[in-house]
């Protein structure tokens, strides 16, 4: 549920009923206290695991939203950040909030679409948090190439990954009904939303990374806890360009 000053249901689902571009330029304003924005915990956690895999001079965060991600670049990178998201509202959100400052890396915010992104070979570091669901499968080997062709050689692709709920879960079946009920929506109503929560699974996504060039590790993000069998809630997915 959003907080009492994030948006309502009714704006949720006309954003749900738009197409993904215009629904997050619609929700943009309200998406900082909404509870789709990445939590401080997790930003924390994963900056707290980047730092010892530097230095990284330039960083890229791939759907960068309104800029939650870029904030951890500045933290781990010393010369040039850059946002890329494909929504102008998001965007418009990040430079307000995370304006160019004279001590730091430099940021620079590209609307583009991260399928082809306008860069070669210009980053140490590339992140992505939460979008990923917003790619069918089938898109993910050329989404991954993508990411390759603008690291440099041993630069590193990094996201957190949270484990999955236990089969039976609650959390298991709202998962299970928000994707069906997407389908059915996508099936019924245009333009399509894709956002599918299921899809995105941590052995299909090693073995993809894999096959676009990198060489794939994962970390444990300690700091977000451990699920009752003692495997970790959340994992930092590194994967370096070989």
């Amino acid at each position: 549920m959003s907080p009492s000053d994030g948006p309502t249901f009714r704006e949720l689902a006309v954003q749900a009923l738009s197409s993904v571009e215009r629904g997050y330029d619609l929700l943009a304003p309200k998406f900082d206290v909404s509870p789709y924005r990445t939590s401080d915990r997790v930003l924390l956690a994963v900056a707290d695991a980047l730092r010892p895999l530097g230095p990284f001079r330039t960083g890229l965060d791939h759907c960068c939203g309104t800029g939650a991600g870029v904030g951890v670049l500045r933290e781990v990178c010393t010369d040039r950040v850059v946002g890329v998201d494909f929504s102008a509202g998001m965007l418009a959100r990040a430079r307000a909030a995370l304006p160019a400052r004279d001590e730091g890396p430099a940021v620079r915010w590209v609307r583009g679409d991260v399928r082809r992104l306008p860069f070669t070979s210009a980053f140490d570091l590339v992140t992505g948090f939460g979008a990923f669901g917003h790619f069918l499968p089938r898109e993910r080997p050329a989404l991954f190439a993508e990411v390759y062709a603008v690291l440099r050689p041993g630069g590193v692709f990094a996201f957190p990954i949270v484990a999955p709920p236990r089969v039976g879960s609650w959390g298991y079946w709202s998962l299970w009904g928000f994707d069906a009920a997407m389908r059915v929506r996508n099936a019924v109503w245009w333009p399509r939303f894709v956002m599918y929560y299921r899809t995105f699974r941590l052995p299909d996504v090693r073995r993809e990374l894999a096959e676009a060039g990198f060489d794939v590790t994962t970390l444990a993000l300690r700091e977000l806890g451990r699920r009752a069998d003692g495997s970790p809630r959340c994992r930092l997915v590194v994967a370096r360009r070989r």
